[in-house]
């Protein structure tokens, strides 16, 4: 009997050893998670798009160089068409036309206005190829301004509310990593379940054989009944089961964690258990000040009211439709280039437009009272979502505190359970309990053990979810992400 006893340890140590081969700790494996993951993969891809999208944005205030093409009419023209004589007549002629035109501008946004003032030079060539006859026409130099009246300014509106929207994906990519450290840290703790009922699958295939020996004995001299060894054999059979079932669960726990973290295909891998868990003092003031000073949802508040008195703004710029178009600058012509830059005259010129409904009915009073009806709608949102945002804090560090609690009387539990189980089945082997109390102590002890390991995965999801709701690290006492330090 001791020699079973001994050969079902050293059987259990080797099983051990063999997981102990490329064992990776959960650090190990969020660390992986957060450099080679394809989430870290997307979430690199985010943040790449939102800075060029700020960086488009501000280029929107800068000077632009344009060169556009200025032709009056085709650049070339072969054809027979109608020309309109001075008398009202029409005469067919053939036309052999080249007429090409170019404008080079530098063009300035006025943030204030949401006008454009540009500098311009404009040359446009004419070849009658029919006789040979050119013309050269331009305008060396002119200032236009472009300039709408009472309309909706983008460029003032963006200056508002794109540098926040850009400081608010900083945050989100920093979310987005503690997002990472908790999927990785779930994945982590599947594995490590599965890991853990393998082996206490292959802890009682290997008691439960023993045992049936241990029953057969007993059945063969008749102190036991056949009744008891068929209910041993029936739990031997089903020990056999759960280490397969075990087994398929650990590889489809583990092809998860592999595809989550970026691993290769062949490379493999166990996971060691964690030893500690972080120490550290939170109060529901220290994190709700922490989380407006650096999530993303805090600020995005201050964003979508911003958006939403755009809005406003926007319907109120289209009630009326008035602009003004001017220019001042020197135009010249004559049979070559040069003759543009002789002599040349004076250009200068005005236009208003505008479109202004005199009686519409009520209609623009039905848009104003609209987009002043959205924008109270979207205050009420903002506001619940605000008392949301601070429930949502407070909860989790009440969440993180009674976890911290649990995983301790798990551990103590489990530890008990197992002492429990040493126990009964000493008193099974000289027959002081039956084989259901001692089946009760084992399913017990696998129990006790789960919780364990469940308690300590809420535990460090809820850890990893702290740090992302309050983009502070509490157990090294500094941010996670600081808007001072950001680029």
């Amino acid at each position: 009997m001791n020699r079973k006893i001994i050969l079902t340890v050293a059987l259990l140590a080797c099983s051990a050893f063999a997981f102990a081969q490329n064992t990776f700790s959960i650090e190990e494996v969020i660390q992986r998670a957060k450099t080679q993951s394809p989430a870290f993969r997307q979430a690199e891809t985010r943040m790449q798009n939102r800075y060029w999208q700020y960086r488009y944005y501000r280029t929107n205030y800068n000077p632009q160089i344009r060169l556009n093409s200025n032709n009056a009419g085709a650049l070339y023209t072969n054809s027979i068409s109608a020309v309109r004589q001075p008398d009202g007549s029409i005469l067919y002629l053939p036309i052999n036309q080249f007429n090409p035109g170019v404008n080079l501008a530098i063009e300035q946004p006025i943030q204030a206005t949401g006008g454009t003032i540009s500098v311009n030079t404009i040359h446009n060539y004419f070849n009658n190829l029919t006789n040979n006859s050119t013309q050269w026409n331009g305008t060396p130099l002119s200032v236009q301004l472009n300039q709408p009246i009472f309309a909706f300014n983008p460029l003032k509106w963006d200056k508002k509310i794109q540098p926040i929207r850009y400081e608010e994906s900083k945050r989100d990519y920093a979310e987005n990593m503690e997002q990472i450290s908790s999927d990785a840290a779930g994945n982590f703790f599947d594995v490590l379940q599965a890991q853990v009922n393998l082996q206490i699958a292959q802890f009682n295939l290997a008691n439960n054989d023993t045992i049936y020996k241990i029953e057969q004995g007993r059945y063969n001299i008749g102190t036991t009944s056949e009744d008891k060894l068929l209910q041993v054999e029936l739990q031997l059979l089903r020990s056999r089961q759960d280490v397969a079932q075990a087994n398929l669960d650990l590889q489809t726990a583990s092809l998860k964690l592999r595809t989550f973290i970026g691993l290769r295909n062949g490379e493999d891998f166990s996971l060691s258990l964690p030893d500690h868990i972080p120490e550290f003092e939170v109060t529901e003031e220290e994190a709700l000040d922490h989380a407006k000073k650096t999530r993303s949802a805090f600020i995005a508040f201050q964003r979508r009211k911003l958006e939403a008195d755009q809005e406003v703004a926007r319907i109120r710029g289209q009630l009326y439709q008035v602009s003004v178009f001017a220019g001042y600058g020197l135009n010249g012509l004559g049979n070559t280039i040069n003759d543009i830059y002789r002599n040349p005259s004076r250009q200068q010129f005005a236009t208003l437009s505008f479109g202004i409904p005199v009686i519409d009915w009520g209609r623009r009073k039905a848009q104003m009272q609209t987009a002043y009806a959205n924008k109270r709608l979207q205050d009420f949102i903002i506001d619940q979502d605000e008392v949301n945002f601070e429930q949502e804090i407070l909860t989790q560090v009440r969440k993180f505190e009674t976890l911290r609690l649990q995983i301790e009387i798990t551990k103590k539990s489990d530890q008990v359970a197992m002492e429990r189980y040493k126990v009964a089945q000493n008193r099974y082997l000289i027959g002081k309990i039956d084989i259901t109390n001692l089946n009760i102590a084992l399913t017990e002890k696998d129990n006790a053990k789960r919780s364990y390991i469940q308690a300590l995965k809420s535990f460090w999801t809820a850890y990893y979810d702290l740090r992302r709701f309050t983009l502070y690290d509490f157990a090294e006492r500094k941010y996670l992400y600081n808007p001072l330090e950001a680029d």
